[in-house]
């Protein structure tokens, strides 16, 4: 069985792993869920009890949640180290320290911002203050990993790894929030530029917005989520 990818819209971090699934060259399939419909359906616990995307089935069968799970058991197949490295390297080290911080601080930067935009009936000043502490946030955020991005094309070379999937999923967000100009953090700007232009995450991001044609790749297509839930949910 090829493994399955759960994958969230719209503008889900989970776009990311696409890229990433991509880059790895290996068949998958994908079961794309609307993250504001079907994710919070009762039925949907039994894939993930916390009602969140990303999910990953196996070609087990096991279920895999969280976004940090899925990236090291995509990485302890890559035998070919298409988009990891010798796990006892510096460059390792160097990749699980930038994901970390990624899908840390980075992405829980814009947990404000979010609830913000979700808040229907939160009062005015509360999605005002929520705004104001997550623009400050994501700046803050944006400022430390414009320093820890060095003179490569991507993250950490020149080739794109683990650590610029988990990236690419989240840096959008600063345009979608409108948040601030990206010209105001140029290394991490053309970093995105680059990425955003890849074929694989171009790919990745016409599946993400329903586009029934988006090319070729190593998708051998979609499963349904009631399939999913009903063959491997708990």
């Amino acid at each position: 069985m090829d493994p399955i990818l759960i994958y969230g819209f719209p503008m889900g971090s989970s776009m990311g792993l696409v890229a990433a699934l991509e880059w790895l060259g290996r068949p998958y399939r994908l079961c794309r869920v609307d993250m504001l419909g079907e994710m919070q359906s009762p039925s949907y616990a039994r894939i993930n009890p916390r009602h969140e995307t990303p999910a990953f089935i196996t070609e087990q069968g096991a279920v895999l949640t969280e976004t940090m799970a899925i990236a090291s058991w995509l990485e302890s197949r890559d035998v070919e180290r298409r988009i990891s490295f010798d796990p006892l390297s510096p460059q390792a080290d160097r990749m699980h320290q930038l994901m970390a911080f990624v899908n840390t601080g980075f992405t829980a930067a814009f947990s404000p911002l979010w609830a913000a935009l979700e808040g229907k009936a939160m009062e005015p000043a509360t999605k005002a203050a929520l705004r104001d502490f997550g623009t400050a946030k994501v700046i803050e955020r944006h400022d430390k990993l414009e320093q820890l991005i060095e003179g490569t094309r991507f993250l950490l070379g020149d080739r794109p790894t683990l650590a610029d999937a988990l990236l690419i999923g989240v840096a959008r967000w600063l345009d979608f929030h409108a948040v601030a100009e990206r010209r105001r953090w140029p290394k991490l700007e053309a970093l995105r530029e680059r990425l955003e232009a890849d074929s694989a995450v171009v790919y990745a991001t016409a599946l993400e917005n329903g586009d029934a044609n988006p090319g070729a790749g190593f998708c051998t297509g979609h499963a349904a989520l009631a399939d999913v839930i009903a063959r491997f949910g708990k």
